[in-house]
């Protein structure tokens, strides 16, 4: 280490009781996205303790504030996520909900490393600004209720960073960084780790449509809309060796239940997914047939489809040069030894996270200190030193490699970045061309059928 990295080692080291016993709070809190109040509070309350000042939607949970070094130069962000999972069957589940993909030592570290740009000499040398920002909404689920949202205006896209995109937060934001947690087991005997990049998705709400009856006594006059269903999940299923390797396709539907007794022909059947890929386009024509196969299903049956397409998340691309300077400051923290950064490797999960690195410079990489199976039941935070306190020591060795010298590491990496998208003006445009709704079939008098299943 750097004599200014152990400065800021030692900040960090001085607020540890601070993070740790926000770790167990924020554990002990869990709450799904756009709901996180209790969180978004004890957060807000602990960051004005410090003398931060807060900006808020105000609608939604999430803040953000600035660190202002004083002097010209790049701004850098930092995130946290607020929200947690749906996993009654956990055995810390409170309320059904668990914080199971360790978004809460996030918060935890993020409010390390606000204390610790508050120690003296901490951001000498440095230029530019800081943003530390709570997101929240980060897991896609629960789309029925991000839907209303949507529809009554307090939202306008389903995951907290491109909402936050939406509404300006990241205006002026030059560079973007974040930390996940990660389990690393015997086998892999690693603190801090990072792949290139993951699969983007989009979230997908089918509703099938049929007739219900009696099902002892009159089933020859119902069309029953789990049968449609189901018919419909295997022709998906039946497309799957048709997806190209390298495009990483996934589609995984959950059927969401019946509303009637077990005498009755089932009339509607419900079903949520995403449709996940490499690439934006590859995203696109996968959706196209999977459509196509679910409105066929429909068509067989005698029943009706409804598609609903959002936008979800974008393909998360980490931008090389970035990437390897995270890299260097892992290791100047842990050892070389103990970092695992591997520039091919590619996940098939998907953060809102990506949506980002469409329009700016990015890099969310992992910090171990977990156990168990990421949104699994046997999920838990084995080692929050590693999980929080290091993460809040690494972030921080980022943010001054970045801004010392005049910034002259962030202006090389956001002078040679490409982004996707000039603007988040023309990211939006894109994005917005998934949006469907539409009743893929369309029964006349005569039974008919007018098919219509792609937003053309």
């Amino acid at each position: 280490m750097t004599d200014k990295q152990k400065l800021i080692a030692a900040a960090v080291d001085r607020s540890r009781a601070l993070i740790l016993d926000a770790e167990r709070w924020l554990w002990a809190h869990p709450q799904t996205g756009y709901t996180e109040w209790e969180a978004h509070n004890y957060l807000k309350k602990a960051f004005e303790t410090l003398g931060y000042s807060l900006t808020e939607p105000g609608d939604i949970p999430g803040f953000y504030t600035d660190l202002d070094t004083g002097r010209p130069g790049p701004t850098l962000c930092i995130m946290g996520e607020l929200d947690a999972l749906d996993i009654a069957n956990h055995p810390e589940s409170v309320n059904g909900m668990t914080h199971c993909c360790g978004h809460h030592g996030q918060g935890a570290a993020l409010l390390g490393i606000a204390a610790a740009l508050r120690e003296p000499g901490v951001t000498d040398g440095l230029c530019g600004r800081i943003r530390l920002m709570m997101v929240p909404a980060e897991e896609m689920i629960q789309l029925a209720f991000r839907e209303q949202l949507r529809r009554d205006g307090v939202i306008h896209y389903m995951g907290g960073k491109v909402e936050f995109l939406y509404r300006g937060y990241f205006d002026g934001v030059d560079l973007s960084l974040m930390v996940h947690g990660t389990s690393a087991g015997p086998g892999e005997p690693f603190d801090l780790s990072c792949g290139m990049g993951n699969n983007g998705c989009m979230a997908k709400t089918i509703r099938f449509k049929g007739k219900s009856s009696h099902a002892g006594g009159a089933p020859h006059a119902g069309i029953n809309a789990q049968y449609a269903a189901m018919l419909g999940l295997q022709a998906c299923n039946d497309l799957r060796e048709t997806f190209r390797d390298s495009d990483c396709i996934r589609f995984h539907p959950i059927m969401m239940g019946v509303n009637c007794a077990v005498n009755i022909i089932p009339d509607e059947m419900k079903i949520e997914s995403y449709v996940r890929a490499r690439t934006l386009d590859a995203m696109m024509a996968a959706n196209r047939r999977i459509n196509r196969a679910l409105t066929g299903a429909a068509l067989a049956i005698g029943a009706g489809v409804e598609l609903c397409d959002r936008p979800g998340y974008s393909p998360e691309v980490h931008d090389k040069t970035f990437m390897q300077l995270v890299e260097r400051c892992c290791a100047d923290l842990v050892g070389a030894d103990r970092v695992r950064f591997d520039y091919n490797a590619w996940s098939t999960g998907s953060s809102d996270f990506g949506d980002l690195t469409c329009i700016m410079p990015g890099v969310q990489f992992n910090a171990a200190g977990t156990t168990g199976t990421g949104h699994g039941i046997d999920y838990h935070v084995a080692d929050p030193e590693r999980l929080c306190v290091n993460s809040a020591k690494a972030q921080l060795f980022v943010a001054e490699a970045l801004l010392c010298e005049n910034g002259a590491a962030a202006r090389e990496i956001i002078d040679g970045y490409k982004p996707l998208y000039p603007s988040k003006e023309a990211f939006f445009e894109t994005i917005d061309k998934i949006m469907l709704d539409k009743d893929a079939v369309v029964y006349d008098e005569h039974g008919n059928a007018t098919v219509d299943f792609q937003n053309v």
